[in-house]
């Protein structure tokens, strides 16, 4: 099979537009079949109009360059693809000349069977499969590419070629933006594989459509990449790090809170502020207000965590930037700027979450409903142990629930055939303590598997200090658990037998008010110290 690619755009290998064509490419199979060309590179003249290759040397153009090698190319191909940015609604100057110097491969008479008059082709071109991959600088191709696909449906015949048309598509050339435009090539990838096997399915389509950024995020980003003010044509900046910042503002996404984020550039010892809004963001350079989070970093630093060349926690972990002030919004940083994530549509699924109750419910019937009435509390703890499962068609399965199943379950059968709960209820403690603490030397803590719901789920595991804190959490946890049996088995001798839970209560209620504290104070002291 004979590819042949025309790489319409001035920018040559350097287009934004040939990095989703070589995704597309790859995922078809053909990047080393491919024949490629450079047209704003190739000699190519523009149409003189004289029609000499329709009337003195039929087929051939007369005018010498480059053309004539295309056109065999063009004739010779099984599938061409026509890559090209959107320039000014049509394609580029240079492709167009390409496109006008076609003529040869038509005939000069008119075609009875149209009802617009055209012209026959000259050569049975009728296996050939057409692909047009483009990019434009709005922020959806849709209404923009009216006269491009006009122009396409005359000469490669309507609904008869593909098209993978993209918005947005200078963010392809922004680093800060990589994994997300990563994201959307894996997606132009996947289409190339489907389109060999037979065609783009709906789905994966559907997602071609989709913009990278809403509509306000992509609009202020690429505003505010031209270091242009609007209506001050000459305030034309040359300050990388105000750009910088600028167009990290622009992907502010407004939670309905008012705050003052303020950068201190620490190795070109600049310094701007963020006005963090209801209605979205703006920079200010001078007049500075009282911060609400100030962030210490050398620039360098910041941009290669803007572009995921190194891990925004891992740098704080190890102390390479400083935060000042509430460090909430460092929690929720991914939340409130999301440079490198998509909006889920609707159709796409959820990540199902973790539910602590499923851990803690065979353990709570056990410590009151046992402690109370053996027979009805081993009947209850079986009963629980057994129904757990049925959650997890809802709720993400964690492994200490499942070690927990066979435990409390042979617990309760051993209080139902009437063993002494005076000893299996400590035990419970102790054995439910052990499990925790282990828990506090896991990879990932035990914590950590149900408080990752409020951090971004699964990608807290890769933030070293969110580890941390869960481990020293759940090994203080395990701890209060290993020294409850003590009492526990005093109180179960004492007349206070059957208020052993509630009794048993107070300390974890007022430990679950310490973790609430100290899962936003560690990391904030962690920084400062």
């Amino acid at each position: 099979m004979k590819i042949l690619v025309l790489n319409g755009s001035p920018k040559g290998s350097a287009s934004n537009t040939m990095n989703l064509t070589h995704a597309f490419l790859k995922g078809a199979g053909w990047s080393a079949q491919a024949d490629i060309i450079d047209v704003a590179k190739a000699d190519i003249k523009a149409c003189s109009g004289c029609f000499c290759c329709w009337n003195k040397t039929p087929g051939t153009c007369v005018i010498q360059d480059k053309m004539a090698e295309i056109l065999t190319k063009i004739i010779d191909a099984d599938v061409i693809v026509w890559s090209f940015p959107l320039y000014y609604f049509s394609v580029p100057g240079s492709l167009k000349n390409l496109i006008d110097r076609q003529l040869p491969l038509s005939l000069p008479f008119m075609e009875k069977e149209s009802s617009k008059g055209s012209h026959p082709p000259r050569y049975d071109l009728t296996h050939q499969k057409h692909i047009i991959i483009s990019t434009c600088g709005f922020w959806t191709p849709t209404g923009n590419y009216d006269a491009v696909i006009s122009m396409f449906d005359h000469f490669c015949g309507k609904d008869r070629y593909t098209k993978i048309l993209c918005g947005q598509g200078e963010l392809f050339r922004v680093p800060e933006l990589k994994s997300r435009t990563d994201q959307y090539l894996d997606i132009i990838c996947q289409a190339g594989t489907q389109y060999a096997e037979g065609g783009i399915d709906a789905k994966t389509q559907a997602e071609i459509e989709r913009p990278l950024f809403p509509r306000d995020v992509f609009e202020k980003a690429a505003d505010a990449s031209w270091g242009i003010s609007q209506g001050n044509d000459s305030d034309n900046t040359k300050d990388d790090s105000l750009l910088f910042t600028t167009q990290m503002a622009a992907f502010y996404q407004p939670d309905g809170l008012e705050r003052v984020l303020e950068f201190f550039y620490t190795d070109i010892n600049k310094t701007y502020q963020i006005l963090l809004t209801k209605q979205g963001a703006d920079v200010i350079t001078d007049g500075f207000k009282p911060y609400t989070t100030r962030i210490e970093t050398p620039y360098t630093v910041w941009r290669s965590i803007s572009r995921n060349e190194i891990s925004g926690q891992e740098a704080l972990f190890q102390h390479m930037y400083r935060v000042c002030g509430d460090f909430n919004l460092m929690l929720r940083w991914e939340e409130l700027f999301p440079f490198h994530t998509q909006e889920r549509s609707d159709g796409e699924k959820k990540q199902r979450k973790t539910s602590m109750m499923l851990l803690l419910l065979p353990w709570l019937v056990i410590w009151t409903i046992m402690a109370a009435d053996s027979v009805i509390g081993g009947m209850a703890g079986m009963l629980t142990a057994s129904l757990i499962p049925l959650f997890w068609l809802v709720f993400q399965p964690v492994v200490y629930e499942q070690v927990t199943i066979p435990i409390t379950a042979c617990l309760s059968l051993l209080a139902f055939l009437g063993a002494d709960t005076r000893l299996l209820v400590p035990i419970s403690y102790l054995l439910f303590g052990l499990m925790w603490l282990i828990g506090a030397f896991a990879k990932i803590p035990l914590t950590a598997h149900y408080s990752a719901n409020s951090y971004g789920g699964e990608k807290a595991f890769s933030n070293p200090l969110f580890i941390k804190t869960n481990r020293i959490l759940t090994a203080a946890w395990g701890i209060l658990y290993l020294i409850t049996p003590v009492w526990t088995y005093l109180i179960m001798g004492s007349h206070l037998s059957s208020f052993t839970g509630l009794i048993n209560s107070v300390l974890p209620a007022l430990m679950g008010l310490f973790t609430a504290w100290f899962q936003k104070w560690y990391p904030a002291y962690y920084v400062r110290s």
